[in-house]
């Protein structure tokens, strides 16, 4: 098998977990006998710096071309006074626009060495498995119009637009649907049809699509009820299905569940098997250059990315067994260790991911 994998580092922390990502892929790679012939393009802030384009030509060409693209993050307080539509961020959803990613996937489960990490009690996470699916092209992030303007008597106001297609509410409803399919048969829509037109239209929707599936339980909660209920007994869901906005925030607090959002990936695909695959956390402008993030959420994107892209799902669980391996050895990043525990750097926990994948 060969392909072409794009490695976009972005901002931030970005660089440092992409390349001990890309070492877990080169080695994985040279033990199971794929051929990835790696690229690499610029992204948000550093593609502004360097072509005064979050997005620029030569990225999205590269991008058009590339089979699965790895990525790490955008943004930083540097960039935070720049035009909206020049900032990082613009870039990274221009990317998923350009490519149609409208599918988001984000795994929160709890690696048994880490339930003591959660904020939750280690008997409420403890073999937590959940699969966020989240509309990622659509809803409040996309619609027409937005801005700020003024009015008439001179006060601002903001304006954005909630807007979603039937069309585009069926194609992720079926990626759900299939996906719960084939894990517990447990999909829960979440939505807030009591107060928005939109969120009536998504629940009648993914109501209808129901009786293509019967072996799938169907459920609904409002948002506000499904992050209580994510907090106060997360083991109850399986399979979450979310527009844009309530994704981006629940899969956060599904983020905290598992002990760190260092620990969680995610794909967007565009449905023909493409996709970006990157870790759910932000830039960490902080952290950045001192070797101390986690680049485990990065490593398992990886991962997702051989599944989802490559229809490797062999080297992608070898992948993923290595990483539960060097947990149960008691490595820990900052963000997952625990009193007395000594933490490795982001390098030294690739490095570990590496040598346990051939042992």
């Amino acid at each position: 098998m060969s392909a072409r994998v794009l490695i976009i580092p972005g901002d931030g922390i970005g660089a440092e977990i992409v390349a001990a990502a890309q070492r877990v892929l080169e080695a994985v790679a040279a033990l199971d006998g794929l051929e990835l012939d790696f690229q690499h393009a610029l992204l948000g802030g550093a593609a502004l710096d360097a072509h005064g384009d979050p997005y620029p030509p030569a990225t999205r060409a590269a991008a058009r071309e590339a089979d699965a693209i790895l990525f790490g993050a955008v943004g930083g307080p540097r960039w935070e006074q720049t035009a909206v539509e020049l900032r990082p961020e613009a870039g990274l959803l221009a990317l998923r626009a350009d490519l149609d990613l409208f599918a988001n996937l984000r795994p929160a489960q709890v690696f048994a060495p880490l339930a003591d990490s959660s904020s939750l009690k280690p008997d409420l996470v403890a073999g937590l498995d959940i699969l966020l699916v989240r509309e990622l092209t659509g809803g409040i992030y996309f619609g027409e119009p937005r801005g700020i303007r003024t009015r008439p008597d001179g006060e601002r106001e903001g304006v954005n637009t909630e807007i979603y297609r039937e069309s585009e509410i069926r194609r992720i409803a079926q990626v759900a649907f299939a996906a719960a399919g084939e894990r517990g048969g447990r999909l829960c829509s979440v939505d807030k049809a009591n107060v928005l037109e939109v969120s009536r239209l998504w629940r009648a929707v993914v109501d209808e699509l129901a009786a293509d599936y019967p072996q799938v339980e169907l459920g609904h909660l409002y948002v506000d009820n499904a992050a209580m209920q994510l907090a106060a007994a997360p083991k109850q869901f399986d399979v979450l299905l979310t527009p844009n906005l309530f994704g981006d925030i629940l899969s956060d607090l599904a983020a905290v569940l598992t002990g760190s959002i260092g620990m969680l990936p995610s794909a967007s695909l565009d449905g023909r098997g493409g996709g970006l695959y990157e870790p759910v956390h932000g830039s960490a402008p902080d952290l950045a250059g001192q070797n101390v993030a986690n680049p485990l959420a990065t490593i398992l994107s990886a991962a997702m990315l051989l599944r989802h892209s490559l229809n490797a799902p062999d080297s992608a669980a070898r992948i993923e067994a290595a990483v539960a391996r060097v947990l149960e050895q008691g490595l820990r990043t900052a963000d997952i260790a625990t009193a007395g525990q000594v933490a490795v750097g982001t390098a030294e926990m690739g490095d570990a991911v590496v040598a346990a994948l051939a042992s």
